[in-house]
């Protein structure tokens, strides 16, 4: 069963930075896009950044040219460095990964617990 495993979030002060990252643990074949999400109470999620196999990213107008979404192929990782930290920025956040884990099973969606990222003004 594969699940993925998020680390990084916090508490920082506006303008500051923070580093998320994801893996995932049990079998993963293949992996296609990456991609962060997040959520704020009462509100829908919403995509923070994805990046394709190929590294083709896109980030939601809020965080351009301040956070930065990368994928290593290697150790199957996902990264979110946020720069500029704004209040507006506080919410859960969220790993998605499309994962084939084995040629027995397709290619299905999976979704991190969550870390919590605060930003103080």
């Amino acid at each position: 069963q594969v699940q993925l495993v998020e680390s990084g979030g916090g508490l920082v002060q506006a303008g500051g930075s923070l580093r998320l990252s994801c893996a995932p643990s049990g079998s993963t074949l293949r992996i296609d896009t990456m991609g962060w999400y997040r959520q704020v109470p009462g509100k829908q999620r919403e995509m923070v950044g994805t990046v394709t196999s190929g590294g083709n990213t896109n980030y939601a107008d809020s965080v351009k040219g301040r956070f930065t979404i990368s994928r290593d192929n290697v150790k199957n990782t996902v990264n979110l460095q946020m720069n500029s930290l704004k209040p507006e920025d506080t919410a859960v956040y969220y790993c998605n990964m499309y994962i084939r884990p084995t040629i027995w099973v397709p290619t299905t969606e999976y979704w991190g617990q969550g870390t919590q990222v605060t930003v103080s003004s």
